[in-house]
Parts: C-alpha cells; sequence; structure tokens
C-alpha cells in the first residue's frame, strides 16, 4: 500500500503543515490561542489547524483513507470506530508534547501512522525544531534522521536508561512498581515527550520505554519505529498492543524481548506482592 517513495512523500506534506500552522506559532501564541480539554492537557490553534490541514492532504493523497486524530476524537470519542473499520487508517498527533509547544520548549513532534484493520503498515515522527523525523514501514525497516535505525543490544539487566511518564500520569500504585524496577538495578528515568522518546529508543539511546497509557495517536508512530529497528513491544500480560485499546497496562517497548519481559515480571511481582 506504501512504498519508500509514498514514505517520502508522506514526509513532505508532515513538514510542510508544519511549516504552515506549527512553527509560526512557536513561541509565539497568545492567551487567546491556548485552551484546557482537561487538568494539565491543553490544546492550541496550532493543534486543530494542524490536524485539519494532515486530515485533508493525507486522505487526498491515499483516496478513501479515514483520520483518526486527537482533537477529533476529543470532540468525538466514536471516532475511533475507525480503527476498526475496513478503510486504511491515518491516526494522527498534530503536536505530540503540546505542553513543551506552549511552554516554548523544542522537544515536541508531529506523529502520523497508517493502519490497515488494526495493523500498522507505515509511520512517521517529525521533531521540526530539533530537527529530527523517524519513519517507518512494516517489513521494510525503520530510518532516524536519513540512517538506518537499529534499537540497542541487549544485556541483563538493561543497561541503558529505562524511562516512563511523570507520576502526575500514573495509575493509583504504579508507584511501587517504580520502586521495584529501581531496586532490580534499573536505571530508571521521566521521559517528557512520548513522540521524542520513542525515536531515542529506536536509535539505542535507551533500553525500554513504559506507557502507561495508550492513546493510539501517542504511540502508534514510535511502536512501529521501534518494532522495525529490532525492538520488542508487549502489553503487561506479553500479548500484542492493540491499537483500538484494552491492552493490559502499562505496555513495554524495548530494545528485546528478554528485557521486556524482566521489565514486565517486575510490575507484576510489585503489584502482586500487596494484592
Amino acid at each position: 500500500m506504501i512504498s519508500l517513495a509514498d514514505l517520502a512523500e508522506v514526509e513532505d506534506i508532515i513538514r510542510s503543515v508544519n511549516e504552515a500552522v506549527v512553527l509560526p506559532r512557536f513561541r509565539s501564541l497568545r492567551d487567546s490561542d491556548i485552551a484546557m480539554k482537561g487538568p494539565m492537557d491543553p490544546v492550541t490553534v496550532a493543534d486543530r489547524e494542524a490536524e485539519e490541514l494532515l486530515r485533508d492532504r493525507l486522505t487526498a493523497f491515499l483516496p478513501g483513507s479515514v483520520v483518526v486524530g486527537e482533537e477529533a476524537v476529543s470532540d468525538d470519542p466514536l471516532a475511533l470506530r475507525a480503527l476498526t473499520g475496513p478503510a486504511p487508517v491515518w491516526i494522527v498527533d498534530p503536536i505530540d508534547g503540546t505542553r513543551n509547544f506552549v511552554a516554548g520548549s523544542s522537544r515536541f513532534s508531529t506523529l502520523v501512522a497508517l493502519s490497515v484493520e488494526g495493523v500498522l503498515q507505515a509511520s512517521w515522527s517529525y521533531a521540526p525544531v530539533l530537527g529530527r523525523v523517524g519513519t517507518a514501514l512494516a517489513g521494510q525497516g525503520a530510518w532516524v534522521d536519513g540512517a538506518p535505525a537499529r534499537v540497542a543490544a541487549a544485556s541483563e539487566p538493561p543497561a541503558l536508561p529505562v524511562t516512563t511518564s511523570h507520576p502526575v500520569w500514573w495509575p493509583a500504585g504504579y508507584g511501587r512498581s517504580y520502586d521495584a524496577l529501581n531496586a532490580a538495578g534499573l536505571d530508571v528515568r521521566y521521559f517528557d515527550a512520548c513522540g521524542i522518546e520513542y525515536l531515542d529508543l529506536a536509535v539505542g539511546r535507551r533500553s525500554a520505554m513504559i506507557l502507561t497509557w495508550e492513546h493510539c495517536w501517542d504511540h502508534a508512530a514510535g511502536l512501529l519505529l521501534v518494532a522495525e529497528a529490532g525492538g520488542h513491544v508487549a502489553a503487561l500480560d506479553g500479548s500484542a498492543v492493540r491499537l483500538a485499546g484494552g491492552n493490559a497496562l502499562p505496555f513495554v517497548a524495548s530494545s528485546d524481548a528478554a528485557g521486556n519481559a524482566l521489565i514486565r515480571q517486575l510490575i507484576t511481582g510489585s503489584a502482586q506482592s500487596v494484592a
């Protein structure tokens, strides 16, 4: 469905949308450009305009396709039903790291993935200010900043940092798992921008990511990128991660299967010890 040439054309679309409506607002937002969807969950005029432009251009690029975007789902949760429908689906996060964008930090990105009946086909992760881009094509490989991407070599226990979201986003009781991971000698750190973190995992700067939520627009692009870079992804119960949700959480994206299993075992064991 998507060729290497198509991969480059979609990347051009994503870059052009950023140049048109995202970058002109970077560090130039007015108070009236920002609204709150919920506690600590801002949305800006750039998020909304970028998603609208991406919807128009991506569906024109692939006639018959549909878009599941973060802002559209925020307005109408039933839009998620498209993930399990017959049409090809573009999964879009127009600005991943909106809080960073609002604060004037360069650590934000645009995430796009293409899936068909829940199976990822291609993905794009573009951090315009940092000048980083990751692309992946199912069965063909992954590339970051123009070079083939490869996750870090396996080690036991994982030697590179294992990252997870800030505690403000943790579900009740997850702090016990964090303590168990540290006690086992893992270097656990917080991350601030999911899309950029997936880029770092795909190029061997991280051992693993532990994800405590499953919004498809945050993860779809990174999951394919890491998988095509040789990594491993599994829900807490070891099953494959489903884009439509309903996964056992947290799920783990890692450089290798053994490290993934160890992390999931430590998390599960910490939960059982207090059950």
